[in-house]
């Protein structure tokens, strides 16, 4: 039996579209429904996590999610990913490289969950099952849910970090998931990863996705419009000394 968004804790922003706010980061996870498929935009911060996003996934639909899109290689938006073993894999152009097994990229993202304060063993666990990103988004690539619904997956980097992917949801309001490239509940994250000249770029891009009237949905926080969205590219702008 099926339950509604509001019934799971989640938020409904459109029809057949939702999101809710993770414990511990406060990182948001998306979901988009069609007649044939489900995409998760990105899976959490453990294998533990990912299982229970599958779980709220099944009790939406009745049906697995076939599709996850991840917005950026960072622990707390792809350590759950191993939990949908037969989903399609889409990743900015680049992503794969970095969860290569053996490879510095998961060596990395362990060492960050564990200094982040994830439990070292659900660390570990999480970068060795990392899933191979199949797809990579080079530009913009379109992809069909059933039902007529689609949805643009946007290479909109870099900017917070080398490899910032967006999904673009079309509809009445549009819907755009926008990873750590915005934040509302707290300042945007530069980490060593980051490109901080391209990033109020990205943001430009952003906004040209959605419009004016699009609901944006930050990595962290609650979702924003327009001109918060511009007023952040404006202010991570001055923070980096790029000029307009």
């Amino acid at each position: 039996m099926t339950v509604t968004w509001e019934e799971l804790g989640w938020e409904r922003l459109a029809d057949g579209v939702g999101r809710c706010r993770l414990p511990g980061w406060d990182c948001t996870a998306g979901l988009v429904l069609g007649a044939d498929a489900a995409l998760m935009v990105d899976t959490g911060s453990s294998l533990a996590e990912g299982a229970r996003l599958r779980e709220a996934a099944r009790r939406l639909t009745g049906r697995r999610v076939t599709h996850l899109a991840l917005t950026h290689p960072h622990f707390d938006h792809v350590f759950g990913a191993a939990a949908f073993p037969d989903a399609e894999v889409y990743g900015a152009v680049g992503t794969d490289a970095l969860f290569a097994p053996g490879g510095q990229g998961r060596e990395a993202l362990r060492a960050d969950a564990v200094a982040e304060g994830l439990d070292a063993r659900a660390a570990r666990e999480a970068a060795e099952a990392l899933v191979a990103v199949r797809h990579e988004v080079r530009g913009e690539r379109w992809l069909g849910l059933g039902g007529g619904r689609r949805v643009l997956l946007a290479d909109v980097g870099p900017g917070h970090t080398g490899h910032d992917l967006a999904v673009l949801v079309p509809g009445s309001p549009a819907v755009v998931f926008c990873g750590d490239l915005v934040e509302e509940s707290g300042e945007p994250q530069a980490g060593p990863d980051a490109v901080p000249a391209c990033w109020p770029a990205a943001l430009d891009r952003l906004l040209r996705l959605g419009g004016d009237d699009a609901l944006y949905v930050p990595g962290h926080g609650a979702v924003v419009d327009a001109a918060f969205v511009r007023a952040q590219r404006d202010a991570l702008a001055a923070r980096f000394g790029v000029s307009r």
